[in-house]
């Protein structure tokens, strides 16, 4: 089945086996840096370091594995209240917080109504904001890509976004994405799958990209905007 197909239905074991993948790769890039490598900014996070990063993000898996949603708790407020209550922490108790988080959210997000699955992909593509961050290659890809791809495509399809046909390079048939077609006709992709995750997550395009969009703006596709 091609990723974003109309007909695919809920996987509830793919977010933890996003997160899974992505553990395994980034866990042990991480937990080999030098402690000022975490202090550098993120491009597609301006606002925020390495670090910070980390932080948001192992604080977002923890309120997923321990159940906690309060009111407001995935908003930009609860995000710096989390951010600054691991201030003083060690980086490796931040790092051992997001290896659990990575590890145990998939059962929770599992048993969920489908809404969490955003959670996985939000923390994938925070992942490559680190990755990015510190020159590390696979930015927005590696071997979470095709779960990454399968979630973006159902996500974007559930905020009856805008539709778009995507030419993948490594796809023999189109990615399709957003709603149903009305009036206007789908959008078309040509590119790589990481410049696309870029322009749907809202993060930095680099000016060597070779792509092409046609029948969409670029600021359309961003979902997370």
């Amino acid at each position: 089945m091609i990723p974003g197909d109309a007909h695919d239905v809920r996987d509830p074991e793919l977010p933890g086996l996003l997160l899974h993948t992505e553990r395994d790769a980034l866990i042990p890039l991480l937990r080999g840096r030098p402690e000022g490598d975490f202090a550098l900014p993120t491009p597609g996070c301006p606002a925020w370091s390495v670090r910070d990063v980390l932080a948001h993000c192992s604080a977002v898996l923890t309120r997923v594995v321990e159940s906690r949603f309060e009111r407001g708790v995935f908003g930009p407020e609860a995000n710096d209240r989390d951010i600054a209550e691991r201030g003083d922490w060690p980086t490796a108790r931040v790092l051992d917080e997001l290896e659990r988080g990575m590890t145990e959210a998939g059962a929770a997000i599992a048993r969920s109504d489908g809404t969490l699955d955003a959670v996985a992909l939000g923390e994938w593509v925070h992942s490559g904001d680190v990755r990015e961050a510190l020159g590390e290659p696979g930015a927005y890809g590696g071997a979470g890509l095709p779960h990454a791809l399968t979630l973006l495509a159902r996500f974007s399809r559930e905020r009856d976004h805008l539709p778009l046909h995507a030419d993948l390079d490594h796809l023999d048939d189109p990615l399709r994405l957003g709603g149903v077609p009305g009036d206007r006709p789908p959008a078309r992709y040509i590119g790589d799958a990481a410049t696309l995750v870029r322009l749907y997550a809202g993060r930095p395009v680099p000016q060597a990209a070779a792509y092409e969009l046609v029948g969409a703006e670029e600021s359309e596709l961003n979902l997370f905007g």
